[in-house]
């Protein structure tokens, strides 16, 4: 995945490498690269658990807020 630029007539360096470097971000290539540089450990089921009850629990209070606004 190549992204290059090519000067346009009198263009400066400056302005030259600001329009590769926003091709770049937009490509989405650095955040890509940041995210594997390190390695992300799995979650334990333990952990997973807890947040599926906290998710939960999160739900419910958001559903009795809904329920108890519409009054």
């Amino acid at each position: 995945m190549a992204v290059y630029a090519l000067r346009k007539g009198q263009e400066s360096n400056d302005s030259l490498f600001q329009r590769w470097k926003k091709q770049v971000q937009q490509t989405g290539i650095t955040k890509m690269l940041r995210e594997r540089s390190s390695r992300r450990r799995k979650p334990s089921k333990r952990l997973v658990r807890l947040r599926a009850l906290k998710r939960e629990e999160h739900r419910t209070q958001n559903r009795q807020k809904q329920f108890y606004s519409n009054m």
